[in-house]
């Protein structure tokens, strides 16, 4: 069950560079997330490792093999699609059973390991139906069920759930990851949804323009961002980003747009020190702002949101600048409160987005 390295690679199309120097590398067993929006090309990646598209530059490796010039039937690897991909004349039972018949398998161990599958996804009573007969859901069952049944050394997911539901996609992402826990098979699961980038992933892969901005474990993308990118993709409500002039007065710093005023992280001083008077971006995530009616922090309420017990409200704290709040409490738009902001749990970029 080996694992997956990617090295220096860089796919090309035309005059566009989709993919420029990935290097990663995926250790046996581990669910990798390839988490980006639209056009980043993390599908891009995704066919070059599956050989559905060629490398332009660079190498990839599974285990000490190196797969690069591979076809992709020789790569021992099985993918799922958005669309599903099933064949619509076949019933569900010859859809999972498809790849076992062309490998030129018998008819009763085809049997045997179709039911076995079957019967883990909960698609056992539909082994008779065709594709139309199924839910989006049931569906996206049989397309994993025909990738599990093959037993590959590596599993390619391309946005399985996209085209899901809420209830649905909530439902499935919990059978990945009993899935996952059940074959300890290395997955890659690309996907535009940080949530479910976060609930899935052992280890997540941001992607922008063809650039990995960050690897690393979920905790450690929502705690410590590298830059101003992924602060902002990761965390749901998102970070609150100010662009803010540091100010030095003795050696005191502080972050101020106009009359709003914030004390700079200790942490950051000395580091402040070659951006005075310069703009940099200041980020904070909505559940270290408190209501206190002894906070320096004033403002008018926009508007509250609330999503069971969980409450944010949209604060006005400049003519040009509103944040997102965690709230305990009701709070009424146009209302005036004051808060309270836990500095030392805030970040600080440059203008080019680069962590200070």
């Amino acid at each position: 069950m080996p694992g997956l390295r990617l090295e220096n690679v860089t796919k090309v199309f035309g005059n566009s560079k989709a993919l420029s120097g990935i290097n990663l590398t995926v250790e046996e067993g581990i669910f990798c997330v390839i988490l980006g929006p639209s056009g980043c090309g993390k599908s891009t990646l995704l066919n070059l490792i599956a050989g559905l598209e060629e490398v332009t530059e660079g190498k990839i490796f599974l285990g000490d093999k190196d797969i690069t010039g591979w076809a992709p039937q020789k790569r021992n690897m099985a993918m799922v699609f958005q669309n599903y991909a099933l064949y619509p004349h076949l019933t569900v039972f010859e859809n999972i059973a498809f790849g076992l018949r062309l490998r030129g398998e018998g008819a009763q161990d085809i049997k045997a390991k179709v039911e076995n599958v079957s019967g883990s996804l909960g698609i056992e009573d539909k082994l008779g139906r065709f594709p139309r007969e199924l839910s989006g859901g049931e569906r996206q069952r049989v397309a994993t069920g025909r990738a599990i049944v093959r037993e590959p050394e590596l599993f390619l997911f391309d946005e399985p759930l996209s085209n899901l539901d809420a209830r649905l996609r909530v439902e499935l992402r919990s059978e990945f990851i009993k899935l996952h826990q059940r074959l300890h098979k290395t997955i890659i699961y690309v996907t535009h949804d940080q949530v479910e980038a976060l609930v899935l992933g052992e280890q997540i892969v941001v992607l922008k323009e063809g650039l990995i901005q960050q690897i690393s474990t979920p905790l450690s993308l929502y705690k410590d961002p590298a830059n101003l990118f992924v602060a902002k993709f990761i965390g749901t409500p998102p970070m609150n980003i100010l662009k803010l002039k540091v100010q030095d007065k003795e050696n005191k710093f502080k972050l101020v747009k106009g009359e709003l005023a914030f004390e700079a992280p200790k942490v950051a001083e000395k580091v402040l020190k070659e951006y005075v008077d310069q703009e940099i971006y200041f980020g904070f995530r909505p559940n270290v702002v408190r209501l206190n009616p002894e906070g320096q922090l004033q403002g008018e309420v926009v508007f509250t949101e609330t999503l069971a017990e969980v409450s944010h409200a949209r604060v006005r704290i400049h003519p040009e600048i509103e944040i997102n709040i965690k709230v305990d409490e009701p709070v009424m738009p146009r209302s005036l409160v004051r808060c309270t902001l836990e500095e030392d749990k805030c970040y600080l970029f440059d203008k080019i987005g680069k962590r200070i």
